[in-house]
């Protein structure tokens, strides 16, 4: 049972949301992720899906897009990303598919691991961080903190993160995030929302504080999923 994450899916079958606007290299970028994931995904793996996986504005415009990834192989854990308007709660929405959840406060059960997740947000910067900002950053910190104390309880010490927005501003500093991770535990933290090779280079990557940060938007990894464990 094989764990494998992408993020910022982007599927617009409802809507009229072409990504090659962003690039050349997002053209056909759907199939792209499709017939990766058709190679590399067997029906007992986990796929982490990191936010941003439908341009629909209500769940009536998503379905079509969740319903192409519900019938793709393995079983799907998902978060919110910052262009999910569909995303109502998640009791609702975990009633939906049967190798579908979706996780904001609650986790998932991977054999020795829990997956941990909630959307996090923007982090102190010089660009643009204003008092509502400061309220959200606190909000998903607390949000992911839920996540965390639920698995503990429940037992689990081996802890994998999932967020769609990195855990660091662009200068790589620390955050409230990134000193939850470390007092938890946790081994990995995945996460998206970043596209474009400059924009590449703010995302925190590789062990800072026994931690281990990968970047997985979907341009990042060529629109191919990452296996994070065998």
């Amino acid at each position: 049972m094989s764990l494998y994450a992408i993020g910022d899916l982007h599927f617009s079958t409802s809507v009229d949301k072409p990504m090659d606007v962003f690039g050349e290299n997002w053209a056909g970028h759907e199939q792209k992720i499709i017939d990766s994931w058709k190679n590399s995904v067997k029906e007992d793996d986990l796929v982490l899906v990191l936010g941003d996986t439908s341009w629909g504005i209500n769940l009536n415009e998503a379905k079509s897009d969740l319903d192409i990834i519900n019938n793709l192989p393995g079983n799907k854990v998902f978060i919110k990303g910052n262009h999910d308007y569909w995303w109502t709660t998640v009791t609702g929405l975990n009633k939906l598919y049967e190798n579908m959840n979706f996780l904001q406060t609650n986790f998932y059960e991977y054999g020795e691991y829990a997956i941990c997740g909630g959307r996090g947000w923007m982090c102190p910067n010089d660009v643009k961080f204003d008092e509502n900002d400061l309220k959200i950053y606190k909000r998903e910190e607390n949000r992911l903190r839920l996540s965390l104390e639920a698995a503990r309880k429940k037992g689990y010490k081996k802890l994998i993160v999932i967020t769609h927005y990195p855990p660091t501003n662009d200068k790589l500093e620390d955050s409230i995030f990134t000193k939850l991770f470390e007092e938890y535990n946790v081994e990995k933290v995945i996460y998206g929302h970043l596209h474009g090779k400059e924009s590449f280079k703010m995302g925190l990557k590789g062990d800072k504080n026994g931690v281990e940060y990968i970047l997985a938007s979907c341009d990042y990894t060529d629109f191919k999923l990452i296996k994070i464990l065998d």
